[in-house]
């Protein structure tokens, strides 16, 4: 995989190899934007995107505003973008700050919340990377109604939030720093139904109330 910082596309073809590599997803289980910080135009997944077959030529242009195609540095494109746009573009609005959106299908997030549990934050690292996770009701997927019912729980600043019966989505100001949300979104998914299958969930202590606190009067997190 080759993976050259400087272009959005390859940073996200980066995302999407290593997190079908480490298990997080199957192949197309999931899609992927990212802008230039205040930019009206975004880069996002064609559809039926295969996340770890990911390249310059698999991604849509498509104006954040209104929805249209676009072109971004004169490269065009003619891939059909994927059905969640309406997804990534309701982010976009509602949260200027966010400048890339990993929405993926999570196996052990998925899981626990069919189960009716959370995602316990167990360490330092989740509770830095996620802050809190929120769950979004079942809405059906690639629609406007959940499109707008996950940006307005998003518009508070929450970053990482579980699309009940459906995947996740996570949001940073860098590719690199959703990445980072999406891993540590998973691995606290996973302690925690370790946790639920020996039994012991009830007993598992999360991330101490003194490093929230801290965090909690913190500067956003960065990369």
């Amino acid at each position: 995989m080759n993976y050259v910082p400087g272009d959005l596309r390859d940073q996200l073809a980066h995302v999407g190899y290593d997190v079908v590599q480490a298990g997080l997803v199957c192949g197309s289980g999931g899609n992927l934007s990212a802008r230039e910080p205040d930019d009206d135009a975004c880069w996002v997944t064609g559809a039926g995107a295969w996340l770890d077959r990911l390249s310059r030529v698999t991604f849509a242009a498509v104006r954040i505003s209104d929805g249209s195609p676009t072109v971004i540095g004169a490269v065009p494109s003619g891939v059909a973008p994927t059905s969640e746009l309406p997804l990534h573009l309701a982010l976009y609005r509602a949260r200027p700050d966010v400048n890339a959106i990993v929405h993926l299908h999570p196996q052990t997030v998925l899981l626990l919340d069919a189960l009716g549990e959370h995602v316990r934050l167990v360490t330092t690292d989740h509770a830095f990377y996620l802050r809190r996770v929120v769950t979004v009701p079942f809405r059906l997927p690639g629609g406007g109604e959940l499109a707008a019912l996950t940006a307005a729980m998003a518009a508070d600043g929450t970053d990482c939030l579980v699309l009940s019966q459906h995947g996740c989505v996570v949001m940073a100001d860098s590719v690199e720093l959703a990445h980072k949300r999406a891993r540590n979104l998973e691995e606290a998914a996973a302690l925690t139904y370790r946790a639920l299958a020996a039994g012991r969930l009830d007993g598992l202590r999360e991330c101490p109330d003194e490093f929230l606190d801290r965090l909690a009067g913190s500067a956003p997190v960065t990369v």
